[in-house]
């Protein structure tokens, strides 16, 4: 009897083994016939201009051939050189869009900035500052560009961007990939938006992922990874062998102590 059940045991965890057990199709990204090894495939995807959002922080620098006191009078609170500047220091001295969408910025007062892009952003304080100074030069950059990465990566959690042109598998890439019990076919990605939160299911197996909408990330992007089931059948193996485990070396030790 005693040989029975650990053979019936043994056989129980070497059927979860098998059936845990994932082929490399899972794993692969942008599977498709398509691509080729002899020439290069294009696939064509234009990226939608990020749009301003109320709690986005602004870099705003104003540049001139004036003199400098009078050039520092349009950058109060301005970074100088945000190249070198901590994550706080561009919080704390960005304009921050307000819930009305405007910013306040020196000497030029208030701005009103959201649903625009960056270029017209630009585009709108140039000619606020022409009326004030000759061959100005207007500067400006999005530095509140932060993601979150959650689940099955190696690394999960924010990473700050300093690319506009930002795609989903950078931003994977920098929580150090997917783990192999990564669901790659299914990536949760939830976007901010003026009504609420959007969330979309992305495959990053399918090669139309490279034209999909949700290939370039935005500010706030949060992408979760959910496990596959082989995570949580390697768990119960886990279980099931230190139980298999306990419940082998009692059966030894009762066996010995009845033979002795």
């Amino acid at each position: 009897m005693r040989t029975s059940f650990i053979s019936h045991s043994f056989w129980c965890i070497l059927l979860l083994l098998f059936s845990s057990c994932y082929s490399n199709k899972r794993l692969v990204y942008l599977q498709g016939d398509e691509f080729s090894t002899t020439k290069a495939t294009l696939v064509e995807n234009r990226r939608q201009a990020y749009r301003l959002q109320p709690n986005d922080i602004l870099s705003v620098q104003v540049k001139s051939s004036a003199a400098s006191e009078i050039s520092n009078l349009f950058n109060v609170g301005s970074l100088q050189n945000a190249m070198f500047a901590s994550q706080g220091s561009l919080f704390l001295e960005g304009y921050s869009v307000d819930g009305s969408g405007k910013i306040t910025l020196p000497v030029l007062g208030e701005v009103v900035v959201r649903n625009l892009t960056l270029d017209e952003v630009q585009e709108l304080i140039q000619s606020h500052a022409n009326k004030y100074l000759n061959n100005a030069t207007v500067i400006v950059k999005l530095t509140s560009f932060k993601i979150t990465v959650l689940g099955e990566v190696k690394a999960p959690g924010h990473y700050f961007v300093y690319n506009n042109q930002a795609t989903i598998l950078e931003g994977l890439g920098m929580a150090g990939d997917l783990t192999s019990f990564g669901n790659r076919k299914n990536v949760k990605l939830i976007r901010q938006m003026p009504a609420g939160s959007q969330v979309v299911l992305v495959n990053l197996t399918h090669p139309g992922l490279l034209q999909s909408e949700y290939f370039f990330l935005h500010p706030g992007d949060v992408l979760y990874v959910e496990p596959l089931r082989a995570r949580t059948k390697r768990t119960n193996i886990e279980v099931m062998s230190l139980v298999f485990s306990a419940v082998t070396t009692a059966v030894l030790i009762m066996s010995f102590v009845n033979t002795n």
